[in-house]
């Protein structure tokens, strides 16, 4: 799995202009799933971004996680995430997950994340998303299971 976490002020998830998630401070997830994935790498990435300390404490230092600050999640599934870009101008996408496969996991994906008690909204698995967002920092990290 791939997840792009961006920290932010707030965000907003439309699709043909119609609001379907939105969240305040806290998180924006950029979620790519591959054919390889299982319930392990989900579960690590729960609790590694969940916990994930990137948000300022009372001295201004990346001290606190999204549980200290109530922030909440807003999860786009985002099969662009494993775009190779080896050979030409177009991107290949043969390293994202099948759709149905991808669609279970990121819907896992989301509901665990929802059992640790953060608040999650989400966009809709394959749709043509617009994404508006304040990038608070800017603070953004990329996770990889497959280099953990």
């Amino acid at each position: 799995m791939r997840v792009v976490v961006q920290r932010v002020k707030q965000a907003v998830v439309a699709i043909d202009g119609q609001p379907t998630g939105q969240v305040g401070q806290g998180f924006v997830l950029l979620v790519g799933i591959s054919d390889h994935d299982t319930e392990t790498e989900i579960d690590y990435l729960v609790r590694k971004i969940t916990n994930l300390r990137v948000f300022s404490d009372d001295n201004g230092q990346m001290n606190l996680s999204l549980k200290d600050i109530n922030g909440g999640i807003l999860s786009i599934s985002q099969f662009t995430l494993y775009a190779n870009t080896k050979k030409g101008n177009r991107p290949s996408f043969t390293d994202a997950g099948a759709p149905d496969f991808a669609e279970k996991m990121y819907e896992l994906f989301n509901e665990r994340l929802l059992t640790t008690g953060v608040p999650v909204e989400t966009g809709t698995f394959g749709a043509d998303m617009q994404v508006t967002l304040t990038n608070d920092g800017p603070v953004t990290i990329i996770f990889d299971t497959g280099q953990k």
